[in-house]
C-alpha cells in the first residue's frame, strides 16, 4: 500500500479549511466564545493550537525548523478571524513545502519533547511517516471538537434566556 504526500496533504487541508470554515461562520464575537462546560475552549483557541500542533509536530521534528512554541498561550488566544485566516493560509503554504519531498520512512531532524510517545511503548520508533499520521490525527480530533463547540455555541445563542 502507497500513501503519498499529496494525500496527507488533502486531508490535512481538508481538516484545516473545515475548521477556518466553522470560524468564518461564528465570526468575530462567536469565535472567541468558549461553551459553557468545564475545561472547554473557544473555536479560536482550538484553531489557534491546530497550528502550533502542525508548526511543532512538523515543522520542528520532520523539516527541522526551529520554533518556539508557547502551548498553554494557544489555549487562550483570541482575535478576529481576519487573524486566524492569515495564520491558515500560512501554515498551509508550510506545511505543503515541509511534506512535498519528505519519504515515509525518514529520520526526524529532532525526537519528540520530553519522551511524549503516543505510539506506545513497544519500542517503536518515531519517523517521519508517524509524525504526519500523528499529525492529522491531531488535526481530525480538533476539527470534531470544533464542530460539536460550534453547535453548543450557536444552539446557547438561539435558546431562550
Amino acid at each position: 500500500m502507497e500513501i503519498r504526500n499529496e494525500d496527507f496533504i488533502m486531508f490535512m487541508d481538508r481538516a484545516i479549511d473545515g475548521m477556518m470554515a466553522i470560524a468564518e461562520e461564528l465570526g468575530d464575537e462567536r469565535v472567541n466564545q468558549s461553551p459553557d462546560l468545564p475545561g472547554a475552549n473557544s473555536p479560536y483557541a482550538i484553531l489557534t493550537h491546530c497550528v502550533g500542533v502542525v508548526d511543532y509536530w512538523v515543522g520542528t521534528l520532520i523539516a527541522g525548523r526551529n520554533i518556539h512554541r508557547d502551548r498553554d498561550a494557544e489555549f487562550k488566544a483570541r482575535g478576529p478571524v481576519s487573524e486566524l485566516s492569515e495564520a491558515v493560509a500560512a501554515l498551509k503554504e508550510r506545511l505543503r513545502e515541509d511534506l512535498l519531498n519528505i519519504g515515509s520512512a525518514d529520520s526526524l531532524a529532532s525526537p519528540p519533547y520530553g519522551g511524549y510517545n503516543p505510539l506506545g511503548d513497544d519500542g517503536h520508533e518515531w519517523n517521519t511517516g508517524a509524525v504526519v499520521v500523528h499529525t492529522y490525527e491531531e488535526l481530525a480530533q480538533h476539527q470534531g471538537q470544533m464542530e460539536l463547540t460550534r453547535d453548543i455555541l450557536l444552539h446557547a445563542s438561539d435558546s431562550p434566556a
